[in-house]
């Protein structure tokens, strides 16, 4: 059946690329040009094609001494993909869409995108970037003025279109705690987290290390998104493979990070803890859901994991599944479990097929029945999130 009209559809993964002044204006000046903020480059004629001016300039972000000569990630929304290279460089090379909330409103109408959850960009996934430089209290007052600038500024520009979402400064779990609190205050849903916390040089999720956040959020019903990439690590190829070979492989980050949660005491420890894995595709789940409980049932007994519960019944009551373009999940959704799938449009990054997001997905969901779909493009995500606002104000 078509996918109907009345079905408003909540994408779980999408990117806002921060603006000039959203550490400038918030983070107290006494840290000076510490402080991140954008700055124009001269770039040499071999770098023209990064995105410069006729006249060899770029705009680049500076933290803590550091230039980051990519100012959008990925923001290639609209643009060719025969013109792709490297990312936006400036600005004015980007849809306005791409960094400014109401802008963006317009883009996801086109898209037939109703709601969009969207993870930072400069700070990184999950505001990993305030893990580098010395400077711990300059690196917190960053962390909550990204959150007061993604809860308060770009949700607050359409609070039933945005899902609110916050970072954590991760090297503290006792300020993750007070920080979560605090963000949640301010109307945060849901935690960007790192899918595999370890190459960031923190403790793995087999620790208690995370104990009183995961507590909180539990409690909280704020469930741990984890976009993959976040720890840092892509999947291993060869040195000389060209770069879509590592895009090819990236939902590998979103099996590891499974494989290791559900055989980790995690959900044992917090049963109602949630965990969604943003831009980590469907397909490959119930492979790794068979495979993981062979491999459980014949290992359990001398590992230390738990012998009790098989890792398919943990992933059942405790992850969700996100998805893009993934025709295998849709025709295997039985075996995922319907109310594990939640759709991403990924705007503006380039596997984001605005703006032809409900079109291409109504063409997938084609021979799926109204209240599956309905799941999947709707109240999977927003039971996930306990966010629905459109219908609480109905």
């Amino acid at each position: 059946m078509p996918l109907q009209d009345w079905m408003k559809l909540v994408s779980v993964d999408d990117h806002a690329i921060e603006t000039a002044d959203v550490w400038t204006s918030r983070v107290p000046a006494k840290y000076g040009d510490a402080i991140p903020h954008v700055e124009e480059v001269e770039v040499d004629a071999a770098r023209l094609q990064l995105g410069a001016t006729a006249h060899g300039r770029v705009q680049t972000w500076v933290y803590a001494g550091k230039q980051y000569p990519q100012i959008g990630l990925n923001a290639v929304a609209g643009k060719d993909p025969r013109t792709w290279d490297v990312e936006p460089a400036r600005y004015d090379d980007m849809r306005p869409g791409c960094y400014d909330p109401v802008a963006r409103l317009a883009d996801m109408d086109a898209d037939g995108v109703w709601a969009q959850l969207c993870f930072p960009s400069f700070a990184r996934f999950a505001g990993t970037r305030f893990l580098e430089g010395n400077d711990r209290d300059l690196a917190l007052d960053c962390i909550r003025a990204w959150n007061d600038w993604m809860l308060q500024e770009w949700c607050g520009a359409a609070p039933d279109r945005y899902v609110p979402v916050c970072v954590l400064p991760l090297w503290d779990v006792q300020a993750c705690v007070t920080e979560l609190r605090r963000a949640i205050e301010l109307g945060a849903r849901c935690i960007s987290f790192p899918e595999n916390c370890s190459p960031l040089g923190l403790p793995s999720f087999h620790t208690d290390h995370w104990d009183p956040l995961f507590a909180l959020a539990q409690e909280a019903g704020t469930p741990l998104m984890m976009h993959f990439g976040t720890s840092g690590r892509t999947p291993f190829v060869s040195p000389d493979a060209p770069t879509p070979v590592t895009i090819a492989q990236m939902g590998l980050n979103s099996m590891s990070a499974m494989a290791d949660l559900l055989l980790s005491r995690t959900f044992h420890q917090f049963p109602s803890l949630k965990v969604a894995f943003a831009e980590g595709g469907t397909g490959w789940i119930p492979y790794m859901l068979e495979r993981i409980d062979q491999v459980w049932e014949r290992h359990r007994w001398y590992s230390g994991v738990d012998v009790e519960t098989r890792p398919s019944t943990l992933f059942a009551r405790n992850v969700w599944g996100c998805f893009i373009s993934d025709q295998a999940g849709i025709d295997f959704r039985h075996r995922i479990g319907v109310d594990r799938i939640t759709y991403e449009s990924d705007y503006p990054h380039s596997d984001s097929l605005w703006p032809h997001s409900r079109k291409h997905l109504a063409e997938a969901l084609i021979d799926v029945p109204d209240d599956e779909a309905h799941r999947i493009v709707e109240l999977n995500a927003c039971e996930l999130l306990g966010w629905r606002p459109w219908a609480e104000s109905a």
